[in-house]
């Protein structure tokens, strides 16, 4: 698949309630995630997909979606990264405090799986 064709997929489970299935579709074994701070008990920095994929369950095991959605991707003049833009609506099922976030999931891709995640914060 190339990159496009990638970022297209991951929208589609994306917005079709499936985070999962796209990262055990398309991610690498050696994938690096990082996250715009550290938190919730996970450095900002993770290696493998293992530890990818872990912090992926912990996250749906620990969030309420009222709603999510993925716009994209968006490609720019790398043919091997794309961007999507996710709004969420949350809520943490430990506290039931309710959030709304917006986050840019820039994606870079080798060898026909995605390498690298970095998620980009919306401020405000």
């Amino acid at each position: 698949m190339t990159t496009l064709e990638i970022g297209q997929e991951i929208v589609r489970l994306s917005n079709a309630g499936q985070g999962l299935d796209a990262v055990d579709k398309h991610y690498a074994m050696n994938i690096v995630s990082i996250e715009g701070q550290a938190g919730d008990g996970f450095p900002q920095r993770l290696e493998g997909f293992e530890a990818v994929r872990g912090k992926s369950v912990w996250w749906y095991d620990h969030h309420e979606v009222h709603r999510s959605t993925a716009a994209g991707p968006f490609c720019g003049h790398r043919d091997d990264q794309f961007a999507v833009l996710f709004e969420m609506d949350v809520t943490l099922k430990d506290t039931g405090a309710r959030s709304q976030m917006s986050e840019v999931g820039l994606y870079t891709v080798a060898d026909g799986a995605i390498v690298q995640e970095e998620f980009l914060y919306g401020i405000g």
